[in-house]
């Protein structure tokens, strides 16, 4: 297992960095496709539905009944699913409302020129949203150096849709705070150390959960993080993809994303 901790640190660190690439989106872009964007967000949720259910979820259940029998490691496999919910949704709840990370800013926000709200209210927003986010990532950074630390593999599948639903986040925090500001680098500074929190929680996850990582505390990590991803797809991912859909597109996006998580994890079989 150690071997596999720089990639495990790496991915973790290429997941959070994605934010900044929203940043540099929404600077380099006169309009938001939000077609693509819908089918993205479709797309990363797809990936992270399909995974949890069919291969996180699963390993959980293994390592647990394994170590502690058929059930009682079932019974704490659907605890621990549970619990990463439960914890998300925690987490949701006491987040600043004013900074909701998941609520799609479009780039044209930064060229408007009659909004009403003050320069300071703005950069206000901004910065609870990047604080949102951050919280939000420092959880999925557990998630993704746990998973690549145990699975390569699966940690790049995870290291993908974590990414691709962490750039409208970037963009998020970037279009008020430039608006607020004007200075590209202080928006782009923000968007960037919001999505520092996954590695932040990877390099927790190492000097805290590390000692303790056995069969069991794997398991019940697992099962959390299968918990913690479908509850941001269904809660969070989908509801933003269906703000900007049209003809279904993230539905086919859904569906593209589970049947290329599908073909991948047969492919490392």
């Amino acid at each position: 297992m150690p071997e596999n901790l720089l990639v495990a640190f790496g991915l973790t660190l290429l997941a959070g960095l994605a934010t900044g690439i929203g940043s540099m989106l929404a600077f380099f872009t006169s309009t938001t496709n939000t077609k693509f964007l819908s089918w993205m967000l479709g797309f990363s949720a797809g990936v992270m539905i399909y995974v949890s259910m069919i291969e996180i979820f699963v390993k959980a259940k293994d390592a647990l009944v394994g170590s502690l029998g058929q059930q009682t490691g079932n019974w704490l496999t659907v605890a621990g699913f549970f619990g990463g919910i439960l914890l998300i949704a925690l987490i949701d709840k006491f987040v600043p409302e004013q900074g909701n990370p998941h609520e799609l800013k479009k780039v044209e926000d930064i060229n408007k020129s009659n909004v009403k709200q003050t320069d300071h209210s703005l950069l206000k927003m901004g910065s609870f949203t990047a604080l949102a986010i951050a919280i939000h990532n420092f959880p999925e950074g557990i998630a993704t150096f746990t998973a690549a630390l145990q699975d390569p593999g699966l940690g790049v599948a995870i290291t993908v849709a974590i990414a691709i639903h962490n750039i409208p986040e970037g963009i998020a925090v970037a279009v008020p705070v430039y608006f607020a500001t004007g200075d590209r680098r202080k928006a782009f500074k923000l968007s960037f150390l919001s999505g520092l929190a996954e590695p932040v929680g990877a390099i927790v996850a190492f000097l805290i959960l590390m000692p303790f990582l056995n069969d069991v505390m794997f398991g019940l990590i697992f099962a959390a993080v299968a918990g913690i991803m479908v509850f941001i797809s269904l809660d969070e991912l989908l509801p933003a993809a269906k703000k900007y859909d049209e003809g279904h597109l993230s539905i086919y996006g859904l569906i593209a994303g589970m049947a290329v998580m599908a073909v991948s994890l047969l492919l490392f079989i």
